[in-house]
């Protein structure tokens, strides 16, 4: 799924900037895979409970190799368009949102809370190969077999998520004592939120990144064209430097991070990130670019990494799946930053969209200090 999501990115990136020449499209494909979270992602995580994951997670792969099936046939027929690449976008973005409440939660009931933060570095390594490999690879499939060779592959590698999946044997660690409505569900966890200050903290840090943060990797494609005068093939190796820093930042968490460090990795992470994405934005080459690159991928694995911990480890069992699920929602918020910086590369170019818009990222981090300060309140739950 990591795979399929890393080389769909830059391919449909790639595609989409080739036939419309609009950075603001290029951005509002990202903005697709976005949506669903804010949109799915809070009702996901209240029905979670109710559901078998592991069934919940293949219909999901089913999904989503539809839709690629769909999309490889109509570039092998010529008759592909950008508009069939966006409902593709919103179909895997659905998908995504089903990840926390599904398959992480899976992962949390194997290992417990405890060993979470190694699991999720573990995970995220996984995440992270397939991010260093599949925007080169998507480069230079679609240099040289053109974009339905990059479908066929997500197709196949669908497949095998799907024989992986059947494998699994899960069994639910926590279950409802009641069938609550789902609206009731998360108006609990919506409580549960405003009376911790320690969750509303990690909520906004997140919804921080995702609005000042993530949007700016949208960008890559169009200053690896536009400033860097890279082709499909030097545009994916250049996304794929921030995988290899995402590896290295793996490694630090399961090597030598430790619970007393998790909230200030995750704070710090986000400051560090915006400050390389701007770096990345103002290199006039390649090899300097690809370095601030990899330094953001090392501070956005760490992020990633915590910001799935802390709150499995902050919460009970039974509130996991809707905190979980609430995440998705702070994930989801991303399309607004997508919005913005797809309107500033459309009037000030993508150099510039970049640097306001990480600038802006910074300046919301200071001014939301109150909120995510670290206090003296404990885990709540680490099991």
């Amino acid at each position: 799924m990591s795979a399929v999501r890393w080389i769909e990115l830059l391919v449909v990136a790639i595609f989409t900037y080739q036939v419309t020449g609009s950075a603001f499209i290029v951005t509002m494909m990202t903005l697709l895979r976005l949506l669903p979270m804010a949109l799915f992602g809070a009702f996901m995580g209240a029905i979670a409970d109710r559901l078998d994951r592991r069934r919940g997670l293949l219909a999901v792969l089913a999904a989503t190799l539809l839709a690629s099936a769909a999309i490889a046939v109509l570039a092998w027929t010529g008759r592909l368009e950008v508009w069939h690449l966006a409902v593709s976008c919103f179909v895997s973005g659905s998908a995504w949102a089903t990840d926390n409440s599904f398959r992480r939660i899976m992962m949390g009931d194997v290992v417990g809370g405890e060993r979470m933060a190694t699991a999720m570095a573990l995970d995220s390594g996984a995440n992270n190969v397939s991010r260093m490999a599949g925007p080169a690879l998507g480069g230079v499939l679609i240099a040289t077999a053109g974009i339905e060779a990059v479908f066929i592959l997500s197709v196949c590698l669908y497949l095998a998520g799907i024989a992986a999946t059947l494998s699994l044997k899960h069994y639910k660690h926590v279950a409802p004592a009641v069938h609550t409505p789902v609206l009731s569900r998360i108006a609990e966890g919506l409580r549960e939120v405003r009376a911790r200050r320690r969750l509303l903290g990690i909520y906004v840090i997140t919804a921080l990144y995702n609005i000042f943060g993530w949007p700016c990797y949208s960008l890559i494609p169009v200053i690896g064209k536009d400033n860097l005068g890279l082709g499909p093939e030097g545009i994916g190796l250049l996304s794929s430097t921030d995988g290899v820093g995402a590896m290295v930042g793996a490694l630090w968490v399961i090597l030598l991070a430790r619970p007393s460090h998790y909230h200030a990795v995750y704070v710090g992470s986000v400051a560090v990130f915006n400050l390389m994405m701007i770096g990345f934005a103002l290199m006039s080459g390649p090899l300097l670019a690809g370095g601030f690159l990899f330094l953001a991928g090392v501070v956005g694995a760490c992020f990633g990494v915590m910001q799935t911990t802390l709150i499995y480890r902050a919460v009970t069992p039974e509130m996991r799946s809707r905190m979980l699920g609430l995440l998705s929602v702070s994930i989801g918020v991303g399309p607004i930053g997508f919005l913005q910086v797809g309107v500033l590369a459309e009037l000030l170019g993508a150099r510039t969209a970049i640097v306001v818009i990480a600038l802006e990222g910074l300046v919301a981090l200071a001014l939301t200090f109150p909120l995510w300060r670290r206090g003296s309140e404990p885990d709540q739950a680490a099991g």
